[in-house]
């Protein structure tokens, strides 16, 4: 029997790491491939995509599809279940923006690309 001291270690069981909740983020906005995500969430290889992926799809977050054609393609979305994971992900995402404004009035240089790069999620 798998036991947890608190619910939070359940939570960061399923989203928890580096690549997870940026994985859930992308996917709040619609359907992707493989590519679209890879291109989207820097620094990671396709191996590691495709394992979180499949970790995610294992917990129901994800959905993939394979289109039966020549060459293949994929494409993932959140499940519905996946979809009440988007209250998480929001959380983070506003914490992690006062966090970055705070340590700007703080002298630290750094700056968030979000909206410039990659675009609004």
């Amino acid at each position: 029997m798998k036991q947890y001291n608190l619910g939070i270690e359940a939570t960061l069981e399923i989203i928890g790491g580096k690549w997870k909740a940026l994985i859930i983020c992308l996917l709040m906005s619609g359907v992707k491939r493989t590519s679209e995500l890879q291109r989207h969430i820097d620094g990671i290889s396709q191996k590691v995509l495709i394992q979180q992926l499949r970790e995610l799809e294992k917990d129901g977050l994800v959905r993939r599809y394979v289109f039966q054609q020549m060459p293949p393609k994929v494409e993932y979305s959140l499940t519905e279940y996946g979809v009440t994971a988007n209250k998480i992900v929001e959380v983070m995402c506003s914490w992690g923006k006062e966090n970055i404004k705070m340590r700007q009035q703080q002298g630290e240089d750094i700056v968030l690309l979000e909206g410039t790069v990659t675009g609004e999620f």
